[in-house]
């Protein structure tokens, strides 16, 4: 299935000079969705863990944990989260943000896997890496629906196995 058809492009969004990829109608579609879900999972089917970043990435994550059977982790944009968290902070190149996830989420050495819908500079990753390696876990793959080639994420995130569906 060619899932670029269901990628819309947004120009100036969310700020000007940015061009959003918008992954809306993937998940407006039953087949492209069941698509996406389906080749992500062949890759992620040995975990322990499936780990999601706010905000999209939760969209794909949660119907992966549920075809998969396996528990659903939840990091955050900080302040959504009610218990104990440790935080991350990342900078985007248009605006600062960190991550939270909670304390208790973790269990030494389980295998995970972290989903996303898009990986462009890498710095979301590589926050939500840095959460796991602060809490012990072992990072076995990176998800992605769409991957921006010709952005420099590699030293964010080059010594994980990175799966992407697109790549522009």
């Amino acid at each position: 299935m060619d899932l670029n058809k269901y990628i819309r492009d947004v120009e100036n969004f969310p700020i000007e000079w940015i061009t959003f990829k918008d992954i809306t109608p993937l998940l407006e579609n039953p087949e492209s969705f069941k698509y996406t879900i389906d080749q992500m999972a062949k890759n992620i089917w040995d975990v322990d863990k499936i780990v999601w970043l706010d905000a999209r990435g939760f969209l794909l994550a949660w119907a992966l944990a549920y075809n998969l059977k396996k528990p659903l982790v939840i990091i955050r944009k900080s302040w959504k989260l009610p218990y104990e968290t440790i935080t991350e902070k990342y900078s985007l190149e248009y605006w600062d943000n960190s991550f939270d996830i909670h304390k208790d989420s973790i269990k030494s050495w389980d295998k995970v896997a972290i989903i996303d819908d898009l990986l462009a500079t890498g710095w979301t990753a590589k926050a939500a890496i840095n959460l796991i390696e602060k809490l012990w876990w072992e990072i076995t793959s990176l998800e992605f629906i769409v991957e921006l080639w010709f952005l420099n994420w590699g030293d964010n995130i080059s010594k994980y196995t990175k799966n992407s569906l697109i790549t522009y």
